[in-house]
């Protein structure tokens, strides 16, 4: 199937970036919320987390549907969940009520994640997937990038209930974006062996294959220590550093652009040397990064550019590592790439939202549990490289 590079990752692009607007506009909003709501810190990480144990759930449903039905139709349907649960965010007169309608909204904001990758699948494999997965990032990157300082203008405009129906607009307009732009990917005779029973099969057959979920992990650890970032950042940067909702938008930005910005370098860098090599030499350079960030740490340096720049740093690699895990974990699954896109969304924001919750527990109002998180997951996301990649591999690769 010919398709229109740009094109595509302008449209697949945008509708990803769904959940992250989603979850990026209201994180200098999240102090704000506690005291609005007269909720704790704790109560207010919930119901990020459970934004994304939604995210993971919800592409586990989304993911078999796009195999069965293809991959507009659950776009539909998901980006109509997303937009009622918006509409409940920003009516929510209590914390409890944020956080069950911030689950409701992750369900649909699930599979603008999942059904995206699957798509990727179903026009290109190797290093044209891995180019058009890194172009569709730079357009994702608009959410990290400048997410949080829109975010932060409409708090100081008229509160944190407007980026909730800032988001409502936005499910509106992709949906339009959807109709109209964006061609169906998998036709009506590669979906006659899709159903329940086979997802169910397909899931079975991928959670026997190490090498799968190997790739799946090394991703999962690494955006488990993005999301750690995400959760504590606000804390740490705005009660602990001192910095304005505004400022911490621009921090947060920077070291967002270098998670996309390196990201960009993906095709090229696959072409050259290989997915497989260029994944070891990103992992175990994100590991020396966090490793020295939480020395510098425990040696008693607590300085805000130190750690801005260090993340700076750290980020531009990971930003190899998750779009190459991804097109190498589905590589070899196109047939149910629907059902593998949502396996591994779902272990990957799982795992994340376990990072959070673990990291939570040690909040001290401080950078140090934060620290101690990201260092943590990529040291284990290395450990899990050297197991899946690190012995011989074929030349091809």
């Amino acid at each position: 199937m010919k398709t229109n590079f740009f094109k595509t990752a302008v449209v697949l692009g945008l509708i990803s970036a769904i959940g992250p607007f989603a979850i990026d506009m209201y994180l200098p909003a999240l102090p704000s919320i506690g005291q609005t709501l007269g909720a704790s810190m704790g109560a207010v990480q919930a119901s990020l987390m459970a934004f994304f144990i939604a995210l993971g759930i919800g592409q586990m449903v989304y993911g078999p549907l796009s195999d069965m039905f293809g991959r507009k139709l659950p776009l539909y349907s998901s980006l109509l969940v997303f937009g009622l649960g918006s509409i409940g965010c920003a009516l929510a007169p209590d914390i409890q009520t944020l956080i069950v309608m911030r689950f409701i909204q992750g369900l649909g904001a699930s599979a603008g994640m999942v059904i995206p990758r699957a798509i990727v699948r179903d026009l290109h494999t190797g290093v044209d997937a891995a180019r058009l997965m890194s172009m569709l990032m730079l357009v994702f990157s608009v959410s990290p990038i400048l997410a949080p300082l829109v975010g932060s203008v409409l708090i100081e405009w008229n509160g944190w209930r407007t980026v909730f129906w800032a988001v409502t607009l936005i499910a509106i307009f992709s949906t339009v974006l959807l109709r109209t732009s964006l061609p169906e990917t998998r036709p009506p005779e590669q979906r006659l062996d899709s159903s329940v029973r086979s997802a169910f099969a397909a899931w079975g057959e991928l959670l026997r294959d190490r090498h799968f979920l190997g790739l799946v992990f090394i991703g999962a650890f690494g955006m488990g220590s993005f999301f750690a970032y995400l959760a504590n950042s606000p804390f740490v940067m705005i009660d602990h550093y001192g910095l304005t909702p505004r400022q911490y938008s621009i921090a947060f930005a920077v070291n967002a652009a270098s998670f996309i910005g390196v990201s960009q370098f993906t095709g090229k860098l696959a072409a050259r040397f290989g997915l497989r090599k260029m994944v070891n030499v990103a992992v175990t350079g994100y590991a020396l990064v966090m490793l020295f960030l939480l020395l510098q740490n425990l040696a008693g340096v607590d300085r805000l550019d130190v750690l801005i720049v260090t993340m700076l740093i750290g980020f531009g690699f990971l930003g190899l590592v998750v779009p190459a895990t991804s097109v190498l974990a589905l590589d070899n699954h196109g047939a149910i790439a629907g059902s593998a896109s949502a396996l591994m969304g779902t272990l990957q924001f799982l795992t994340g939202a376990v990072v959070m919750a673990i990291t939570g527990q040690f909040v001290d109002g401080s950078a140090r549990p934060m620290v101690v998180a990201l260092t943590s997951c990529a040291l284990i996301a290395w450990t899990i490289t050297r197991l899946t990649l690190g012995g011989k591999q074929p030349a091809t690769a």
